[in-house]
């Protein structure tokens, strides 16, 4: 048991991860300005709306495969400009 406990007692603390270390970063930045962590505008809210506009925009580039208002999607799509193209398929819009 003695090992066991010297073994627990001597081990290195695991380095942290990129993304505690971020989070960690953020917090510390948050508290500094006076922003709090949580509520309307707070910290949390704020890398949340972030995150997740993020995520969708990357999905949606995925998707199309090209990023949002490249010119690569002009007159791409089942709708074009209506200088290019009068009018869209039935039900597509």
């Amino acid at each position: 048991m003695t090992a066991t406990l010297n073994d627990v007692v001597n081990k290195k603390p695991a380095e942290q991860s990129a993304e505690l270390q971020a989070a960690t970063e953020l917090v510390r930045l948050a508290k500094e300005q006076g922003l709090s962590l949580t509520g309307p505008d707070g910290l949390l809210k704020q890398l949340t709306k972030t995150v997740l506009e993020t995520a969708l925009n990357e999905e949606l580039t995925e998707h199309l495969g090209y990023e949002k208002h490249d010119s690569t999607g002009v007159g791409a799509g089942p709708c074009t400009p209506r200088s290019m193209r009068p009018v869209c398929p039935s039900g597509v819009m």
